[in-house]
């Protein structure tokens, strides 16, 4: 996305570089990275970085809005719903993809955004480490909106600690050590000091929870819990983990972020709001006639993640196989960008935005970025079997 980084970065790559780079990031906590780590970082122009930001920022205004609440009730499925709702996330993340427009220019697409924590830990320790490898130019940065590793640590550190002691701090999950992305909750804990707690572990007494300290051995009680369990993960794996608590109960506890933020700031979202860069979107069952393109939409179900469900190439066939039309959308496809030059075929990228909003606040602040690299028809992994140059990655921005 910057020529002149991108010929320099691939002309010095060797991949004893490459090989030596993972195995020290491997080092911190062997094993715990299951995903691929991409070969390159993607550098970001100011033009088309502020881009992004401008289209994030009319986003935010819809959702630090007032009335958001009350038209995204609908959102969270009964079932779902977790009880002492907060006023807003404290977390949010925008997916673009980097795509081309008529003009032939550069642009962003929103591709999905999510009101939950995704890797706020790993994306500071690993790009840290990519610069003790590779040549990165000073003026350029993961951090966003000012931010730096202290200013930013110290933010996560305020909105997920609170005021609370940091052992009455949990970062919750379902089996959080055979999570892929755990080296994130290691990283989480190595920053804080919060510990990984499974939903199996957490122990009831009244309203309070408690979990038993790694360190101390004593059972104590948690406050805080940042949050990381997805509803539909659990449902999936409900029968396989026996007893656990009903964390949609009354509790006294603060939800870093509150559970129905999942929802609220979703797919579910994405046909309220109209922008140049937010691809139409409907909801399924207030469609009253098929588009005529309909091969240029994507079919989407609400309450599902990682991209499970998803119809890239929508026949009518496939509408009709629609039971519960009201928990789908219709999305006008996004058409990725091969934007980054590597050794072979170049490279798709989604850029994820990565907002933080402490308590108090009128709006959330951008902080953070990942990045994905792709050169199959999705951006995930299974469609980037036995590929170079994909996976995981960061978005340096010039400042």
């Amino acid at each position: 996305m910057v020529p002149a980084l991108r010929e320099a970065f691939n002309a010095k790559f060797t991949e004893q570089q490459y090989n030596a780079f993972l195995k020290a990031l491997d080092q911190l906590h062997p094993g715990a990275i299951e995903f691929r780590v991409a070969e390159t970082p993607v550098f970001v122009p100011k033009n088309f970085g502020k881009k992004m930001i401008d289209a994030c920022e009319a986003i935010v205004d819809v959702i630090a809005d007032p009335g958001f609440k009350r038209f995204t009730e609908n959102a969270i499925p009964a079932a779902d719903r977790v009880s002492n709702e907060n006023a807003h996330t404290h977390f949010i993340a925008f997916d673009f993809g980097v795509c081309v427009n008529e003009a032939g220019e550069l642009e962003p697409k929103l591709i999905e955004m999510q009101g939950f924590p995704t890797l706020f830990g790993f994306q500071v320790y690993y790009p840290d480490l990519l610069r003790e490898y590779f040549s990165i130019p000073n003026n350029y940065s993961q951090y966003l909106n000012g931010y730096n590793r202290e200013t930013y640590i110290e933010d996560l550190k305020k909105i997920i600690l609170g005021d609370a002691p940091v052992e009455n701090v949990i970062l919750l999950e379902i089996k959080p050590h055979e999570q892929k992305t755990r080296i994130d909750f290691y990283c989480t804990e190595e920053y804080l000091g919060i510990q990984p707690v499974c939903i199996t572990e957490l122990i009831q007494e009244g309203k309070k929870l408690f979990y038993i300290n790694e360190k101390t051995k004593k059972k104590t009680q948690v406050l805080r819990i940042y949050n990381r369990v997805i509803f539909d993960e659990l449902h999936a794996q409900e029968k396989s983990l026996g007893k656990f608590i009903d964390i949609r109960q009354e509790l006294d506890v603060q939800w870093i972020p509150h559970p129905n933020w999942f929802y609220r700031i979703s797919k579910y979202t994405l046909p309220f709001i109209h922008h140049p860069y937010v691809p139409e979107t409907f909801f399924l069952n207030e469609i009253k006639q098929l588009p005529g393109d309909l091969e240029n939409f994507v079919l989407k179900p609400l309450f599902s993640f990682a991209g499970q469900g998803v119809v890239i190439d929508v026949t009518p066939a496939d509408i009709d196989k629609i039971t519960d039309p009201h928990n789908w959308i219709l999305q006008r496809k996004v058409q990725y960008a091969d934007v980054i030059k590597t050794p072979d075929i170049p490279a798709k990228v989604e850029i994820r935005m990565m907002y933080m909003w402490k308590d108090g606040d009128a709006r959330p602040k951008l902080a953070i970025n990942l990045a994905r690299l792709s050169k199959g028809k999705m951006i995930g992994v299974r469609y980037n079997k036995d590929k170079e140059w994909v996976g995981g990655s960061v978005a340096y921005f010039e400042k």
